[in-house]
């Protein structure tokens, strides 16, 4: 005898004539599967998973009492400490929302400057997280190519930041230096670089038939879930729902250029299931490509009128009239947001006339999006819960802020 368990997206689960003892398993908070210090309780019936409950809050960081307690400026290098991924597409929604508090407007070249960095920073994530994520489902050869890419997007940024991984480049009213020709070239080799590869990276991973069994009609998120649950970024758009921020909701340059929003449109697969998840960002890599080469073509050179040349390669590169103790009306309020590699990231801040804000509230796309999963394991095997959370590609450190 044998049935079919509600939720289990196909798999037969053996009935008996004695009752089955449910057994509940701790994965985590030190699992390499988990990416970060996550622990998930999984109740489980022999190898199938009748339910799971996230448990987060290990590494909380307190950054939004911090937030709360330094001034607008010292707040910057913390913002690289959420998504530690993407700390570049972080320290740029935070200094958006700092700006639109305090009032500044920024010149053209900062402008360009921001988008260029976003979306570099983008790749350089996906890069990560596609690499992972063939390693999750026990693939070593992807993650070992994906590194080699991130590692000359890891010297790029510490060519121009100093740092490898927590850059500190963005600051409230401009960025913290303006890059030569030189690096503007190496950045462009970069990207013929990971443009070249991701054919590569399809072949290993993407179009692979054993990667496509692990992951095609697994960890299955419906429109009406993904809508439910807040879920944005890749996760939704892998559902087909056509959202982006950075379109739908513009900010910066965006509306400048010409590009595409990656949708899953359930020609393989199941709309929803991990491979799609995996599918967005391998073609988001190919789109932020894009959208660089434009942003370096039209870049205007550095008007003198709004950006004061440097006195030294160490002198922030602001806009003119940046004070450099920032206060903000009392009563002011934003609610920035943007469009993150793992999904929206926002800021809401209150001022109350002081040198620092009275309420800083930070929107983790990660915390939204692994509230999912409970809801995509369920009659799955343990085996594919280590594909879910992979798919979900969660940053632990956005998610205990």
């Amino acid at each position: 005898m044998s049935a079919t368990h509600p939720g289990s997206g196909g798999y037969i689960v053996p009935t008996r004539d004695v009752a089955s003892e449910e057994l509940v398993l701790n994965m985590g908070p030190q699992h390499p599967a988990t990416h970060g210090v996550l622990r998930v309780a999984v109740k489980t019936d022999g190898e199938v998973v009748l339910d799971c409950e996230p448990m987060v809050g290990n590494i909380h960081r307190c950054k939004e009492k911090i937030a709360e307690n330094v001034t607008y400026v010292q707040f910057m290098p913390y913002t690289d400490r959420l998504d530690y991924l993407a700390a570049m597409n972080n320290e740029e929604c935070y200094a958006r929302a700092a700006e639109k508090l305090l009032g500044l407007k920024l010149p053209e070249r900062i402008e360009y400057l921001r988008v260029i960095f976003a979306e570099a920073g983008r790749i350089s994530s996906h890069l990560m997280s596609i690499g992972t994520y063939g390693l999750d489902v026990g693939a070593i050869t992807p993650f070992l190519y994906c590194f080699r890419e991130r590692e000359e997007a890891n010297h790029l940024f510490e060519k121009i930041s100093g740092g490898r991984m927590l850059y500190h480049y963005m600051r409230i009213g401009g960025v913290a230096r303006d890059p030569d020709d030189a690096w503007i070239q190496r950045l462009l080799q970069f990207l013929d670089q990971v443009e070249e590869k991701m054919d590569e990276y399809n072949t290993l991973m993407t179009w692979n038939k054993l990667f496509q069994e692990r992951t095609m009609n697994i960890g299955v998120l419906s429109r009406e879930k993904a809508l439910a649950f807040g879920i944005t970024g890749p996760a939704l758009r892998a559902s087909g729902i056509d959202w982006d921020c950075r379109r739908d909701d513009p900010y910066g340059i965006y509306d400048r250029f010409k590009w595409e929003v990656p949708v899953a449109d359930g020609k393989h697969g199941t709309l929803g299931d991990c491979w799609n998840r995996h599918y967005i960002r391998a073609l988001e890599m190919k789109q932020s490509i894009s959208i660089v080469r434009q942003a370096i073509d039209k870049m205007p050179k550095a008007n003198p009128d709004e950006l004061p040349p440097p006195e030294s390669p160490h002198k922030p590169f602001l806009a003119k009239g940046v004070p450099r103790s920032l206060q903000a009306p009392k009563g002011a309020e934003v609610y920035v947001r943007s469009e993150n590699p793992r999904g929206e990231l926002a800021f809401y801040m209150v001022s109350d006339g002081g040198k620092s804000p009275y309420r800083v509230k930070v929107r983790g796309p990660s915390f939204c999006n692994i509230a999912l999963l409970p809801e995509v394991t369920r009659g799955y095997l343990l085996s594919d819960l280590v594909a879910i959370i992979g798919s979900i590609d969660i940053v632990l450190g956005e998610v205990d802020r």
